[in-house]
């Protein structure tokens, strides 16, 4: 087995993690100080988000220079010792690839846009307006509005899939390509160990550049489908110029693939990615709306079960599953599909283990393991450029919904819900800085921090802990076939990993209310023996409580 097959990799989200200088931003001296934590933990690797030059309007996704750490987070040569360190501890380090888009500060949109006939000219996508003078498309951009900007030195517009200050690069151009893996390659010469690559399947576009059907009240429309022709041919050549020279490992984000697609993506046959981020999975609270309307709905656990379980049987034997629930650009569990107030250790640690029991390589965010939640934020106390466009579209534009509504949609699903500091401990500020935090932290640090739950009878710390141990030492869970159990039942996941003579049996409650196990009550009798439960005391057919969850042995 590869390396990153029998870990469990931990995401840093630096600017929130843990603050050196005073300065309330967490910066790489943070997270080098934090790595005996880390260590303690049992984590493998460490996936650290842009911690390159940037303008940071979207919190380093958009990229000023590719081979310079912003001074915010420290030097180059910071990052070279959090490296050595690192490994010094037999932990990986893995950067963050935005190789679909730079800011459009730097140096190469610069002069990408001073004319059409220099050498950085081709290095976007421009494209002249329509006879009218309007945009060449009808496309909306992720984070709202058009997804063209009008430039009038060139006459012409640029495509932006996010926002308009981080401009897509044009990977048709060979020399793009060839730039994005030098960068990659300067990287690996200071040891990195792999790559999150993100939105890499939106690199290629559909080259015609058509209108999309209308929709209604829709002056701009999103794209169903982002991944263009040649999408397969370039992250296939990136894995023959870097990934597969170096042996560096990678994990795609691919946001709008089906599972058929991920297959595709992660079969080492065709050597693209060794592993792929789906989103299918993190839809089921999610709802549609005709007039574009933001909508929620509750969490159809069925269609989880549905969805993990289909990945489960398709990559088995075939490619490798990147197993996650948070990261920096998803909400708390606890609060998103959980009880963060009655439940929140038990329904931190029941999809904690519905995560880890499955096959595959399970990420954890910061903050995952000890159970930190959503705040409830007004719009001017979040961050997010995705977030604050939507109110300007939604409530101040469109008047789709009214303040209110829109909270209480983002206060479940907002990308900044999970980008708050780390809690440390319950002193000022978390522990976190002993400055003025670059945002505000979770006024429920007092109760929840890694102090407190390490100390506590109920750590998710600690559960986290035996999780991963587990991981590591039962082959059963990375080499084990999945059997899916209750395929109907809309309230428990329950499974079975199977290996050779040995059988493992997985049950997890994922609601506050209590269940009957009766229809297991055969195999609870021959699956006697507890690996780990999130409860203390006998596990019985008849009472399964909230969020319970457990992990069985069969008896031989």
């Amino acid at each position: 087995m590869k390396w990153w097959q029998n870990s469990v990799i931990y995401e840093i989200y630096p600017k929130s993690f843990y603050d050196t200088n005073g300065d309330g931003i967490g910066d790489l001296k943070g997270v080098e100080k934090k790595l005996p934590y880390l260590k303690e933990l049992g984590i493998d690797a460490i996936w650290l988000t842009p911690i390159y030059l940037s303008p940071q309007v979207d919190n380093g996704y958009d990229v000023a220079d590719y081979r310079k750490v912003d001074p915010m987070f420290g030097s180059n040569d910071d990052l070279k010792e959090l490296i050595r360190k690192s490994h010094d501890l037999n932990i990986k380090i893995i950067l963050d690839m935005v190789a679909n888009h730079t800011s459009d500060q730097c140096a190469w949109f610069k002069e990408s846009k001073k004319s059409r006939n220099n050498y950085f000219s081709d290095f976007y996508i421009w494209k002249d307006p329509k006879p009218d003078g309007s945009e060449p498309n009808n496309w909306a951009a992720s984070f709202g509005g058009s997804a063209w900007t009008y430039v009038p030195e060139r006459k012409q517009y640029y495509f932006h899939y996010y926002a308009s200050q981080q401009p897509d690069l044009n990977w048709e151009n060979p020399i793009v390509r060839q730039y994005i893996y030098d960068a990659m390659r300067y990287w690996k010469a200071q040891g990195v160990d792999g790559w999150r690559l993100d939105v890499i399947t939106q690199i290629s576009k559909d080259l015609t550049f058509k209108d999309v059907p209308r929709v209604v009240d829709r002056k701009y429309v999103p794209l169903k489908n982002t991944s263009g022709p040649h999408m397969h041919q370039y992250i296939h050549e990136l894995n023959q110029e870097v990934l597969k020279p170096f042996e560096m490992m990678s994990v795609g984000e691919a946001p709008n693939s089906s599972i058929k697609e991920i297959l595709d993506l992660t079969s080492p046959k065709r050597q693209e990615l060794d592993m792929a981020f789906s989103f299918e999975h993190m839809r089921i609270d999610k709802a549609a709306k005709e007039n574009g309307a933001l909508a929620l709905k509750q969490p159809d656990f069925l269609q989880l079960k549905k969805v993990l379980s289909k990945m489960q049987y398709e990559l088995n034997n075939k490619a490798w599953n990147a197993l996650y629930f948070e990261n920096h650009d998803r909400s708390r569990i606890p609060s998103r599909w959980g009880n963060d107030t009655k439940y929140r250790y038990e329904s931190a640690t029941a999809f904690a283990t519905i995560l880890h029991g499955l096959k595959g390589t399970p990420f954890i965010f910061q903050g995952e393991e000890i159970g930190m939640t959503n705040p409830k934020y007004s719009v001017e106390e979040y961050e997010d450029i995705d977030l604050k466009n939507k109110y300007q579209e939604q409530v101040k534009t469109k008047h789709l919904l009214n303040a209110n509504e829109f909270l209480a949609i983002e206060h479940k699903i907002a990308r900044d819900n999970s980008r708050t500091p780390m809690q440390w401990n319950g002193e000022k500020n978390a522990g976190f800085t002993t400055g003025i935090p670059w945002y505000k932290i979770n006024p429920n640090y007092f109760r929840i921090n890694v102090e407190s739950d390490k100390a506590s009878e109920k750590s998710i710390f600690k559960y986290y802990q035996r999780l991963i141990k587990l991981r590591h030492n039962e082959e059963i869970l990375t080499k084990g076939n999945y059997e899916e159990l209750l395929r109907d039942d809309k309230n428990i996941f329950a499974y079975k990993r199977n290996l050779n003579r040995k059988s493992w049996l997985i049950i997890v409650n994922m609601t506050d209310n209590i269940l009957s196990l009766k229809s297991l009550e055969a195999d609870l009798k021959r699956y006697s023996k507890v690996i780990l439960h999130n409860y203390k005391g006998k596990i019985t057919n008849n009472e399964f409580k909230p969020y319970e969850a457990c992990i069985l042995e069969k008896r031989l």
